[in-house]
């Protein structure tokens, strides 16, 4: 897959065309912070406070979220995946044993999967998961979610390729 190019929506774009657009711009430049990280350097821990936060960890994390509020919370879908099991912490991080080029092909099906249900859902489209309280948020609600969380996790691989290699940069 083509990752999403990193570029920062029209200032006059529509609210939906924004949210998409910004939600996109973060999840390449995650696949960005990932270009020419080495197998090894892509599991190897460099916070000492947070052993699972590895370039893999990171991008696994962000498959597994995007499935969680796209088709559990959003779509009313089966809670499976790691954050649902009754596994350890961090779990959907924890991906020693898994190829750096899997993962982001994972994560680049699970945000296509979320893109597809975002064209075809209102914003207004509050979620389907009875079981869970953050199951009523609306579509809108989850996009800025996503935004944020993408975000995070990508200044999060900032730091962390900085630390591993020297390789910096933004946008």
């Amino acid at each position: 897959m083509t990752p999403p190019p990193r570029i920062r929506p029209a200032y006059d774009a529509d609210e939906r065309t924004q949210l998409v657009a910004w939600l996109e711009m973060q999840r390449a430049v995650v696949e960005w912070k990932c270009e020419g990280v080495s197998e090894k350097d892509a599991h190897r821990s460099v916070l000492p406070a947070s052993p699972a936060m590895t370039v893999a960890g990171v991008v696994s994390h962000l498959r597994w979220v995007e499935h969680c509020w796209f088709e559990v919370m959003l779509m009313g879908g089966a809670a499976e995946g790691p954050q649902f099991d009754d596994g350890p912490e961090d779990a959907d991080m924890l991906v020693d044993d898994v190829p750096l080029d899997q993962l982001l092909g994972e994560y680049a099906r699970q945000y296509a999967r979320s893109n597809e249900i975002t064209a075809a859902h209102s914003l207004d489209q509050a979620g389907r998961h009875p079981d869970f309280r953050a199951g009523s948020a609306n579509l809108r609600w989850i996009l800025l979610h996503m935004i944020e969380e993408t975000a995070r996790h990508a200044g999060h691989l900032d730091a962390i390729r900085e630390l591993l290699d020297g390789e910096k940069g933004y946008f």
